[in-house]
């Protein structure tokens, strides 16, 4: 089916007022030089750190907490490539008693980096029933979540199991407001072969101190596709998601049972009302340099040679109110359900990452949006009646939060938190180096950290329940760090 044309000039003209309650891109530009970003909004310039693993602002430590090959409770290996994360209370247990389940983005056949051991020899020791894809034991799935019980009071952890096994490449995911963890693989692998299992499906892991693989059921109402991360509005139950594809879509998924997600439910799909097939990626080479620089405001931002490549700062959107579109077919053999979307009016957006719930809103990250691809941050504001039939009425609305096409600034943010606080804090994922960034509600942006190691994307940013610990993972090293310091309350 041949795609709508997309109207690039209607998204800009509607791209030209700023949003009269988010005025902040042009307080980051004036915040953008040396560090007075992080000395105005945040805790101050980030200290060298005599160890050489990550940079912190003063007052501010980490330890590593978890690391690849670390042997567990249950006999299996920590995995490596951890990625999206999430942080619960333990039920009935004290403040500082905190359950942190990490997803492992493994790749099939990269036995060191899974939970087996480099020959596979802990398959053995397994249930195959706990075993998502078992891969006829020649080439089981790799990725996964671990969970670890840590005290945010000693530092220590008390106990570390695989939680979810057999399944490929989870990447991120998010919490439930009734304690579980959604984990999401970011595949579309197909059964054949040694590969038993269709791949591409959100599993739910319950967060719990005792040590034991969950039941690996695929909630294949929700869709398969190169699922990223999920944020569910705890007053409804609904579910959000995004899709990790330069031309993704942005998801709500209605449960029949709110709170029980193997129910099953209705997928569904963001669209812009009265701008079908909206592309809101903002790429440059859609436009024209003359048109670009007519939609430019200098009281907003600073225009510059688009053609040269240098920044082109779009003011942040008015709230465009949102439709959502029944999805066909959920379980995708053909892997078009972003297609299917596109043409039937969804918005297009680029590489939907990060996702969390927080200030009665859904934040997202687009990696590669904006007009320089330095990414995005979408916050989506439910109808007060989401998902009923009186939501045409009284529609959710989306606005561009942030696009700073500065990658001093933010650089391909990915995963996304919401602090205690209020700020944003993003993971960055981009080529060289990676930093945590801070963004207060005005969309002033300051340093949290910054990865020493290597050129390793952060992942799976979140805070413990007592709000004293910023949990983090440096992915291709494998290590998951905590950091305490003077945070906000």
């Amino acid at each position: 089916m041949q795609e709508p044309e997309v109207s690039r000039r209607q998204f800009m003209q509607a791209a030209a007022a700023v949003s009269a309650g988010f005025v902040g891109l042009s307080r980051v530009g004036q915040a953008a030089a040396g560090e007075a970003a992080g000395q105005a909004f945040g805790y101050g310039p980030l200290v060298p750190d005599p160890q050489g693993v990550i940079d912190l602002p003063e007052g501010f430590s980490y330890r590593v907490i978890a690391r690849l090959g670390q042997e567990m409770d249950d006999g299996l290996f920590v995995p490596g490539k951890p990625d999206g994360s999430a942080a619960f209370a333990v039920p009935g247990g004290k403040p500082e008693e905190t359950i942190l389940i990490v997803n492992h983005e493994v790749d099939p056949r990269r036995y060191r980096m899974g939970p087996f051991g480099w020959s596979l020899e802990k398959m053995t020791q397994i249930d195959k029933t706990k075993v998502y894809d078992y891969g006829k034991g020649r080439n089981p799935g790799l990725g996964g979540t671990s969970t670890h019980v840590y005290n945010t009071k000693t530092g220590n952890v008390s106990v570390r199991y695989m939680s979810l096994i057999g399944t490929e490449r989870n990447c991120a995911g998010g919490p439930t407001p009734w304690g579980s963890w959604i984990s999401c693989e970011e595949t579309v692998t197909r059964a054949g072969g040694v590969i038993e299992k269709d791949h591409g499906y959100n599993f739910e892991v319950p967060a719990s101190v005792n040590v034991g693989a969950v039941d690996p059921v695929p909630l294949t109402d929700m869709g398969r596709m190169n699922h990223e991360a999920v944020a569910v509005d705890p007053a409804t139950g609904i579910v959000y998601q995004t899709e990790d594809r330069q031309d993704g879509c942005i998801y709500r998924f209605i449960p029949n049972t709110p709170g029980k997600l193997q129910d099953g439910g209705r997928l569904q799909a963001l669209m812009v009302r009265d701008q079908p097939s909206l592309d809101t990626r903002n790429w440059l080479e859609a436009i024209s340099e003359e048109e670009a620089k007519g939609y430019t405001s200098s009281a907003s931002f600073t225009a510059m040679d688009a053609a040269a490549g240098s920044s082109v700062r779009i003011p942040l959107l008015e709230p465009m109110e949102v439709t959502w579109i029944d999805v066909e077919d959920v379980t995708s053999p053909g892997d078009d359900l972003r297609h299917q979307v596109f043409a039937n009016g969804g918005a297009r957006f680029a590489r939907g990452e990060g996702m969390w719930w927080g200030r009665q809103s859904v934040f997202f990250a687009c990696t590669t949006g904006g007009v320089n691809r330095k990414g995005q941050v979408w916050r989506y504001v439910p109808s007060r009646v989401e998902g009923q039939p009186e939501e045409e009425r009284f529609p959710g609305k989306l606005e561009l939060f942030l696009e700073p096409n500065d990658h001093e600034l933010v650089e391909n943010c990915d995963n996304v938190t919401v602090a205690p606080w209020g700020d944003l804090v993003l993971s960055e994922d981009a080529k060289t180096k990676n930093d945590l960034v801070g963004v207060t509600p005005h969309g002033e942006v300051y340093k949290l950290a910054r990865n020493l190691l290597s050129h390793s994307e952060f992942a799976g940013s979140c805070f413990s329940p007592d709000g004293t610990t910023l949990f983090t993972n440096v992915q291709a090293d494998g290590i998951t760090l905590a950091i305490t310091g003077p945070w906000r309350t």
